[in-house]
């Protein structure tokens, strides 16, 4: 396995072995990798000859006030997991590489990114979708895979493909999660272990509201106001948004007349967690 720094350098390594390797998969990470990571590298490696893992922790993602200084980071663990699933490069650049003095061009997907992560996070999709056209751009990839956990980034990176004619597939992979549902993230690191156990209240909303929808609720609204009190009744953790949304178009539904993503960002301490599940109504009676 190579570890690789500079943009030039990781071009050349893949055209020397595009020839002879048909199909060439793509994870791209900020590193501080997790068993969720993993599983898209060994999906990666099942259905593609070479796989690259990128490990670059993308400053325009971040806002002014977020963990960009102490996002965790530990290069030597992330290359042992890479090692282990059977990846064939990482690509670790620096920041300057990536965004050259006098850099200036930028990627903006309207409207999917109008709600939740985008609507809390000002700025955030334009930094992912500029920093992933850029990787896509080095690598070259036929197939990119990222987690379902973060489900609004997938459907953003999947819009900004399909319109800008990429010549590569974005494949989602099932969240992977604790023993006690909680999705696995880097940024659970930051827990405290008391944090870590108040941390289970995230799964449980989406648990709280697949099981509203499973006994017949259509109501967006009442669900959501479930799930608001369910977390204003825990200590340690504050909502900062549960939304229910088209999963194709990222709008709000009012009624689940089709099937759903339910999405939530639920602060625990300072940490800022995110979940997501489907919720699948039953069958709408038609009106009388």
């Amino acid at each position: 396995m190579e570890i690789l720094t500079t943009v030039n350098d990781l071009r050349e390594a893949i055209r020397a072995r595009r020839s002879y390797f048909k199909r060439i998969g793509f994870v791209p990470t900020m590193g501080y990798l997790h068993a969720g990571h993993e599983a898209l590298m060994r999906k990666a490696k099942e259905e593609c000859d070479l796989v690259v893992v990128s490990i670059f922790v993308n400053p325009t993602q971040f806002g002014p006030a977020e963990d960009l200084e102490k996002y965790p980071r530990d290069l030597r663990r992330d290359s042992d997991l890479c090692e282990r699933a059977g990846v064939d490069a990482i690509f670790h650049p620096e920041a300057r590489d990536m965004y050259p003095i006098g850099s200036s061009t930028w990627v903006d997907v309207e409207g999917l990114t109008d709600i939740a992560c985008g609507a809390s996070r000002p700025g955030h999709f334009r930094g992912v979708c500029t920093v992933c056209t850029k990787l896509f751009n080095i690598v070259r990839p036929d197939r990119a895979y990222f987690g379902e956990k973060d489900f609004q980034q997938l459907m953003v990176i999947k819009r900004m493909a399909r319109d800008l004619f990429m010549p590569l597939a974005i494949v989602g992979v099932p969240t992977v999660r604790e023993p006690d549902g909680l999705a696995m993230s880097s940024r659970n690191s930051y827990l405290s272990l008391r944090e870590r156990q108040a941390a289970r209240i995230v799964p449980k909303t989406l648990q709280l509201a697949r099981e509203r929808v499973e006994g017949g609720e259509h109501n967006s609204a009442t669900i959501i106001t479930a799930i608001e009190e369910l977390v204003a009744a825990q200590p340690l953790v504050k909502l900062q948004y549960a939304v229910i949304v088209d999963p194709d178009t990222m709008t709000s539904m009012r009624t689940l007349t089709h099937e759903a993503r339910l999405l939530v960002a639920i602060y625990v301490g300072n940490t800022r967690l995110i979940d997501n599940c489907a919720l699948v109504p039953k069958a709408v009676a038609p009106p009388a």
